[in-house]
């Protein structure tokens, strides 16, 4: 049954994600932590803080993590096909429309619409893992640095994950 739960869950968040991996996130949350509870929001940010230290797709990384979690190599195999299977179906169906079609009132209209929503969702996981995360003047202070580094000295983000990861292993241990 949890082989069919991560099959749908992830095929769910593979079609309603807009945008790319980042947006995925907010929604496999809400599937992983909210609806079926398979991790705590402090393992989901665990989870998305080694992701995000890997190259490749985050939406990729987080499906196989979880689904290895779940339901071990099986798990692994159907979360990944239920997140990468709706991309492949609708951007064949889609790609074909879009060459078609992109310059269209009604597409850019849609888009443009679109686009500020995805970052409303990135924001609702900033506000999520927070408090869970930035949890002290130091801790604060160390996300203030990534993003500094990141944004503005145009530092790669893994980087500045091992970095930081670094980091923990001299302070925190």
């Amino acid at each position: 049954m949890e082989l069919i739960n991560l099959f749908v869950s992830f095929t769910k968040v593979g079609f309603f994600a807009y945008g790319g991996g980042p947006s995925m996130i907010p929604l496999v949350q809400e599937e992983v932590v909210d609806v079926h509870g398979w991790m705590t929001i402090e393992e989901f940010t665990d989870a998305l803080a080694m992701g995000y230290a890997l190259p490749g797709p985050i939406a990729t990384k987080m499906a196989a993590y979880i689904g290895y979690q779940v339901a071990q190599t099986p798990g692994l195999i159907v979360a990944l096909l239920g997140t990468v299977f709706p991309s492949l179906i609708l951007m064949m169906v889609l790609g074909l429309f879009f060459m078609a079609y992109k310059g269209a009132p009604a597409v850019q209209a849609m888009l443009k619409a679109v686009r500020p929503a995805v970052v409303g969702l990135l924001l609702v996981v900033v506000w999520q893992m927070a408090p869970k995360s930035v949890n002290s003047w130091h801790t604060g202070l160390i996300a203030l640095a990534a993003f500094v580094a990141i944004h503005f000295l145009n530092l790669h983000p893994a980087v500045a994950i091992v970095g930081t990861a670094v980091l923990g292993l001299a302070v925190y241990r």
